[in-house]
């Protein structure tokens, strides 16, 4: 039902999960563990998957938190918990309290936790490349900082995402990354269509970790177009779906 990161399962005190869609209620489309409230699934098997997975974490359903995701770079601290009508629109949380379970949603983008094992810090982030591109795997880190998060402390875990091999991406799409940074042109390949390339996102999202001075990195390597234990957008697109369920990944520090 779940991946998990070496490194972060090392740290005393910290639960974390990136969720499968295995182990819930949703039928259809969304079989089983759907955890999208956006989607269109029955609110009911919706809610019940969220129980499942608190459960999982060791929190109760109102402290397994997530955010209204807007493919931004904002984030928010949670201090308290919030419920689905009031969450913050933002691409990222961090906290320091316990008992507090940060979730993020993706079916194809890359979900990034951190954790700070010595400040007790931790953070989740939703890293599609809109999200990457725009700084916000940056800004989770200098709102971890905040709350008294060291850099070099801070371990970061990337979780089932989108992998170049079920990547394609068209002419424009290169030409926003390569024109703001030349460098940018080693994250594609050829397809093997005309004028289309094959995008590596997870190697994008390590280099911007990397370049914000984090130092340990783990990587899932886990592709969601290709696993089909995952949700994935564009597996749904292509087999012409009316809808798509959400994978959620999450991390919490013990009560």
């Amino acid at each position: 039902m779940t991946f998990a990161s070496p490194r972060l399962s090392a740290i005393s005190g910290l639960r974390h999960a990136f969720f499968t869609r295995e182990g819930g209620v949703s039928g259809g489309i969304y079989a089983s563990l759907n955890g999208g409230v956006g989607s269109d699934d029955d609110p009911a098997h919706v809610t019940e998957n969220r129980r499942r997975m608190a459960e999982h974490l060791g929190v109760q359903p109102a402290q397994f938190l997530t955010v209204f995701q807007i493919h931004s770079p904002a984030v928010a601290v949670a201090a308290a918990p919030w419920d689905t009508a009031s969450r913050p629109r933002a691409d990222a949380m961090v906290t320091t309290i316990p008992g507090l379970a940060l979730g993020v949603t993706a079916a194809d983008c890359g979900p990034i936790l951190f954790a700070d094992p010595a400040a007790r810090v931790i953070g989740a982030a939703h890293a599609g490349w809109k999200g990457a591109f725009s700084g916000v795997l940056e800004n989770t880190i200098a709102t971890m900082e905040t709350l008294g998060a060291s850099r070099s402390g801070i371990i970061a875990a990337i979780g089932p995402l989108i992998r170049q091999q079920s990547y394609e991406v068209g002419a424009e799409f290169v030409a926003r990354f390569t024109e703001t940074d030349k460098e940018n042109a080693r994250f594609f390949v050829p397809s093997s269509r005309a004028d289309h390339a094959m995008f590596d996102l997870a190697n994008y999202i390590r280099q911007r970790l990397e370049c914000a001075g984090i130092r340990t990195i783990d990587d899932t390597g886990v592709d969601t177009y290709a696993d089909e234990r995952l949700f994935s957008y564009r597996r749904s697109v292509h087999r012409k779906e009316p809808d798509y369920g959400r994978n959620i990944h999450a991390i919490v520090l013990e009560a």
